[in-house]
């Protein structure tokens, strides 16, 4: 049993420079936790509520003084002095006071600081690390990296249509072998990109943001960074993409403004399919628009068996739209974000539904991201396999890849490397 001593929050800066907020909770015995909340550019409109302040004198209006408030006066008020045996009891507590389905009321920015700063100051309590604290089967996983290496769509202001190009290498014996890996091919593609006065300046999430046209063109330049290396395609590394196709769904169509094209459900799909015939990925995320569900279902048919498919603004880390995504036989992989959904149990117990259910599991940064590294110790707890936080440039996402590092080196022989065990399986 745990009492609060104190909860404090304030507003800090995340990776973007836009307002975000942390928490600090300390428990009667001093035991201390701490967590700051990431915000996304691309969000799926089912998502969990951010509050913000809608205050245009301050940071045009993304200030979170209103959620800091909710914090320093709502919940102070209600937490001070109480016991908590557990995680889930004190975050069953924010959603009892908070009171709505999308946390509309006390936001899922403010419920998810407070969740997450708890479950830490509790690990702190017990003495044991985070990701040993919240891993139920005390079995580990190190997940595959998914490097983000070129950004496109709302990550970065190019003419790019597909968000996320990432490198996974999976034919890694460790996960900082699989770091190098990452390391080396970010080097030599931006090598390639100088030797074409292309730029190589970084998106949000750190990867470059050259102004390409084609997918294919994209693609290939990757491809040849990695041979570059000396690294195999297909044995040592293979593609992942993150489509974000709910950015240009318009009027039942997809509007591909950089390829020249509008497609419909299903030449969305057709394009989809000569991407993967024509290359090695083995994962496409968001393929389909969020609502275009019909779409997911005939994507699933037809790519389901070869691709994993995984579904972010679909389902939003949110275990009834998951259950839908089950019933309907559409996509087979959740993408897990923390403050989609707003508190680390309610982002378990999806996870555990997604495991039971054969579904993949990836846990996930946002673009606007801070130096929390709880991702990191979340993705080993539950063993996911696969984890994205970004390219290998900006501290922001670094920072995820260096506990990873810290936690294999203090698992020694008590855990493995996903690689290519995650296809296979």
């Amino acid at each position: 049993m745990a009492k609060v001593k104190s909860i404090f929050s304030r507003e800090i800066l995340d990776s973007r420079g836009n307002p975000t907020i942390e928490c600090d909770i300390t428990l009667e015995d001093n035991s201390f936790g701490r967590a700051s909340v990431p915000s996304g550019a691309s969000t799926g409109k089912h998502e969990a509520l951010e509050i913000r302040d809608g205050d245009s004198q301050r940071y045009n209006g993304k200030g979170v003084l209103k959620a800091v408030k909710n914090i320093n006066e709502k919940l102070s008020k209600e937490l001070i002095n109480k016991n908590f045996d557990n995680i889930e009891n004190f975050d069953n507590f924010l959603l009892q006071l908070d009171g709505t389905e999308n946390k509309s009321s006390l936001g899922a920015n403010t419920t998810l600081a407070a969740s997450l700063a708890f479950a830490k100051s509790l690990s702190n309590f017990e003495k044991i690390p985070f990701f040993n604290f919240i891993s139920k089967d005390k079995k580990y996983l190190l997940p595959v990296p998914m490097m983000n290496i070129i950004n496109g769509g709302s990550h970065a202001d190019n003419n790019v249509d597909i968000q996320e190009f990432m490198i996974a290498p999976l034919g890694a014996n460790s996960f900082s072998e699989a770091l190098r890996y990452g390391c080396e091919i970010f080097q030599s593609l931006k090598s390639i990109l100088k030797s074409k006065n292309l730029n190589t300046n970084v998106g949000d999430e750190g990867g470059f943001a050259p102004n390409i046209n084609s997918s294919n063109e994209v693609i290939e330049l990757i491809i040849k960074s990695i041979e570059i290396t000396g690294l195999k395609l297909k044995k040592d590394v293979l593609i992942s993409l993150d489509v974000a196709s709910s950015e240009f769904y318009e009027t039942n169509h997809y509007h591909l403004k950089g390829e020249n094209k509008i497609l419909s459900s299903d030449d969305m799909i057709d394009y989809l399919k000569k991407l993967t015939s024509m290359y090695p990925i083995y994962s496409i995320e968001d393929g389909m628009a969020e609502d275009d569900w019909d779409g997911w279902i005939n994507l699933t048919k037809e790519l389901g068996n070869k691709v994993q498919l995984v579904g972010d603004d679909l389902f939003v880390t949110n275990i009834n739209r998951l259950k839908n995504g089950v019933e309907k036989n559409a996509a087979n992989a959740i993408l897990i974000k923390l403050n989609q959904i707003g508190t680390l149990s309610e982002t378990l117990n999806t996870i555990d539904f997604a495991k039971k259910n054969n579904f993949s599991n990836i846990i996930s940064h946002r673009s606007g991201e801070t130096e929390d590294t709880t991702i990191a110790d979340l993705s080993v707890a539950v063993s996911s396999g696969q984890i994205k936080t970004g390219s290998l440039s900006r501290t922001d996402r670094t920072a995820k890849y260096n506990q990873l590092i810290r936690i294999e080196e203090l698992l020694n022989n008590e855990s493995k490397f996903a690689g290519i065990d995650i296809i296979k399986d």
